[in-house]
């Protein structure tokens, strides 16, 4: 139980990391659980921490963790460090729950890290088997699923307007 979200196969292409000038951090990592209301669930995941993963041509390129830095700052980060020009795609899976309470945008905002997590080994173990079977696409009969995650889908930017618009009607 100590992934709480995930997002398998993010296209970096489909974020806009430069939104303008003066707003170098204002980029977000948009994912939806549902397609309609009231189901429908939009947040942002630039300040989820937990593992990621980052995949070039050939499959899983480079693993790495957000502890002290956000998920966002991270992958940002990895745009014009050595890892640059190696990647197109990545998975995430958080620590961080998602709350049912919503921001002024309409998304539904982040739980806070927590101290500790308490789990039973076996939970955790299950976990870890789960993310290692989502990320590497091996054909295990069981698809082992996460205690207590949900998957949350990449909006696309053509997407943006029209998920925004049915969490935030206004």
């Amino acid at each position: 139980m100590i992934i709480k979200a995930y997002g398998l196969l993010w296209r970096a292409d489909q974020i806009e990391w430069m939104p303008g000038r003066g707003t170098r951090n204002a980029f977000d990592l948009c994912g939806r659980n549902g397609t309609n209301c009231p189901v429908l669930r939009v947040a942002d995941f630039r300040k989820q921490r937990g593992v990621y993963i980052l995949y070039g041509k050939a499959g899983p390129y480079y693993v790495g963790l957000t502890k002290a830095q956000t998920l966002g700052k991270r992958l940002r980060d990895h745009l014009e460090d050595h890892h640059a020009r190696e990647w197109d795609r990545f998975s995430w899976f958080g620590f961080l729950g998602v709350l049912k309470s919503r921001d002024d945008r309409g998304f539904q905002k982040l739980r806070n890290l927590p101290a500790a997590i308490p789990a039973k080994p076996t939970s955790i173990i299950g976990d870890i088997e789960a993310l290692l079977i989502k990320t590497l696409g091996t054909v295990n009969v069981a698809q082992m699923r996460f205690a207590a995650a949900d998957e949350w889908k990449q909006i696309k930017r053509d997407e943006r307007e029209g998920f925004f618009k049915k969490v935030n009607p206004d």
